[in-house]
């Protein structure tokens, strides 16, 4: 699974995307970011509040409730604004 990091998340994070394989039991999106929190102090604090940052999946935007399988592309950014 590949997974890319944007903006402030990326920074907190030290790195823009990196190839993971999660444990079987991480199904989906949430179970996703909880994996990714226990990875590391950088990891838990850009994603200690999930409702801060969004999530696509293979360039949709999904819920947190949304299956993942190994071949996804993840990619996980805080909200974007515009003006």
């Amino acid at each position: 699974m590949k997974l890319l990091y944007f903006a402030w998340v990326r920074q907190k994070i030290g790195t823009a995307e990196e190839e993971v394989t999660p444990p079987a039991e991480v199904t989906d999106v949430a179970g996703l970011l909880d994996w990714l929190k226990a990875r590391g102090p950088g990891y838990a604090e850009a994603l200690k509040d999930a409702r801060v940052v969004k999530v696509a999946v293979n360039q949709e935007y999904v819920r947190p409730d949304h299956p993942l399988k190994p071949g996804d592309e993840v990619a996980i950014f805080p909200p974007v604004t515009g003006g």
